[in-house]
């Protein structure tokens, strides 16, 4: 089946029978929440229900890319969602907080007078290769039936279980204490909170996501995507 993005058309499309969107997803918004906004402006173009999903979740703090797909490329999801994946952000350090990003408030404050980039560049090979990695307790891994981040919200205790991951590499932009600017590439499941957060461990002090931006999935590229208002408009003037 053609997997050619809606980018690379000629300008012709047909979203019943199927086309795969590349969507800039804009901070505090759900993937869910990009898949619902585009099946109301489809239903509302074409008056009827289209077929919608997603290949991969992005936190609602994050930003970046989303692959979208619509009608029988639906069934292209699958294995879509297996592709590795790579990021840009921060990570503050020195503090944690209990969901690991900027969603709740820091809880605990640590020391960093002793975090040089000489000792960030010893500690990043730690986290290279195939690994073991605890996802976050906010998350939407199932626990007993239930999402772990509705048990956490409701301040219940979540057992976590490791699950086995694989980052290609962690390179360092920019340290400026307390902020430490990356670029990463991790497999299918990698929680980067949870690199945030092992991070500032592993360097004795703290660290949580301040910002985080997907670039690329597989060959797909944030830089060949649309924003949710540039779809709109494409959709509502085709």
């Amino acid at each position: 089946m053609d997997i050619q993005p809606l980018h690379e058309s000629d300008g012709s499309f047909n979203f019943a029978e199927g086309e795969l969107l590349l969507i800039d997803k804009p901070l505090d918004w759900t993937s869910f929440d990009a898949v619902n906004k585009i099946k109301s402006l489809l239903r509302n173009k074409y008056k009827k229900q289209i077929k919608v999903g997603h290949a991969g979740t992005l936190d609602p703090r994050a930003t970046g890319l989303l692959i979208i797909c619509t009608g029988k490329k639906t069934k292209l999801l699958a294995g879509l969602q297996g592709m590795d994946k790579v990021y840009t952000g921060e990570i503050e350090l020195g503090a944690t907080t209990p969901t690991y990003d900027t969603e709740s408030e820091i809880d605990e404050r640590f020391g960093i007078e002793h975090i040089t980039p000489e000792l960030i560049e010893q500690t990043l090979p730690k986290f290279k290769g195939f690994l073991e990695q605890y996802p976050p307790a906010h998350s939407a891994v199932w626990v007993d039936g239930k999402r772990a981040y509705e048990l956490a919200r409701k301040g219940k205790e979540v057992e976590m279980k490791p699950r086995s991951i694989r980052i290609f590499y962690v390179e360092v932009i920019d340290y400026s204490a307390p902020i430490l600017r990356f670029e990463a590439k991790v497999s299918k499941g990698t929680y980067i909170r949870s690199l945030a957060y092992d991070l500032g461990k592993a360097l004795n002090s703290g660290g949580y996501l301040k910002t985080l931006r997907r670039t690329k999935i597989g060959e797909y590229s944030v830089a060949d995507a649309l924003t949710l208002e540039q779809f709109e408009f494409m959709v509502k003037h085709s």
